[in-house]
């Protein structure tokens, strides 16, 4: 069984190269990703990009740090995963699962606009984020992802269809739970990083961003993600705006 997979841009954060990747300096433009995947048994987003809110009022949504952190007047008005979806012809309403690879802002902004999938994401994800403390350090807002969908926690891999096509994959260390997203596609295996791996440079010469929950966890991580590579499969990095100009954009089928 293979899925089809679409690649949506959900407008953009202009952020410090310097918090993206050790040793660099300057800003940088970084796309914000969202992917549907389309299998026989059900429609499946990974990630949903950012709240609308934080196009018209981001400090008083992520705080006066993150709002100073980022610059927000690259994500317009149709640029939410909502308006992305409806842009061709796919009804945000019907869409079965949303994967989050983390809760932070630009991945789990957009759940409100999906109201009735279920969320997938890791048990020690979902656990961190109830946890007043390490929210706070991570940088979790339950206003991202507390809109009463049924939640499934996973604890590690996770085939979601039960085929082997559309596979969570623990790629911790970014966040506590982070997880990345494998899909089998009539063309080859693709994974999609997320957080894990923002640029292709974080790959091949193991420069992690600055703020980073575990720094070990998230080398392992880039492992796995350098074996899989190996092995055959396509990575689509996180916010990496050079690979990321060259990704079809839906309604084009992203691989």
């Amino acid at each position: 069984m293979t899925a089809n997979l679409y690649a949506l841009t959900c407008g953009r954060l202009v952020g410090r190269l310097k918090d993206m990747i050790e040793g660099e300096d300057g800003a940088v433009s970084l796309p914000i990703p969202s992917f549907l995947v389309e299998h026989p048994k059900g429609r499946v987003l990974f990630d949903t990009g950012m709240h609308p809110q934080c196009r018209t009022d981001p400090a008083g949504r992520l705080g006066e740090r993150v709002a100073r952190l980022f610059g927000f007047e690259d994500y317009g008005a149709g640029d939410d995963v909502k308006s992305r979806l409806e842009a061709f012809d796919r009804d945000p309403g019907r869409i079965d699962y949303i994967v989050n690879s983390h809760l932070h802002f630009d991945h789990a902004g957009g759940n409100e606009l999906v109201p009735n999938a279920t969320m997938v994401v890791q048990k020690r994800e979902w656990q961190a984020a109830q946890d007043p403390e390490i929210a706070a350090k991570v940088g979790f807002y339950k206003a991202d992802f507390d809109h009463g969908h049924p939640v499934k926690q996973v604890d590690g891999e996770h085939d979601l269809f039960g085929d082997g096509s559309v596979v969570c994959l623990p790629t911790y260390g970014h966040t506590p739970g982070h997880q990345s997203l494998k899909v089998r596609t009539a063309r080859g295996e693709v994974v999609l990083t997320g957080d894990s791996c923002y640029f292709c440079r974080t790959l091949r010469e193991r420069r992690l961003p600055r703020f980073v929950w575990d720094r070990e966890q998230m080398l392992a991580s880039l492992d796995r993600l350098e074996a899989l590579e190996r092995s055959g499969a396509r990575l689509f990095f996180g916010h990496d705006p050079d690979f990321w100009k060259d990704v079809p954009q839906a309604p084009a089928p992203a691989f």
